[in-house]
């Protein structure tokens, strides 16, 4: 019973990446918005620029892990 729960944790397909990284993209972004009526200015600009950009190194690195010519 347990290998199944742990299944439904496991991104088999590059649909699935997809779906994970479009809700780490949106989480993301919120984020960055309370930053920018926590910090106005420059510095809520800055940390809300930095959040996406960590969406897009996860992003690859989800991908990659699927891509079969890296096994």
């Amino acid at each position: 019973m347990w290998r199944r729960v742990r299944n439904l944790f496991i991104i088999k397909t590059k649909f699935e990446a997809y779906l994970v990284i479009f809700g780490l993209g949106n989480g993301a972004v919120e984020r960055g918005v309370h930053y920018l009526h926590q910090y106005p200015g420059f510095g809520g600009w800055l940390l809300f620029a930095v959040c996406p950009i960590a969406v897009f190194m996860a992003g690859g690195r989800i991908l990659d892990s699927l891509d079969p010519a890296h096994r």
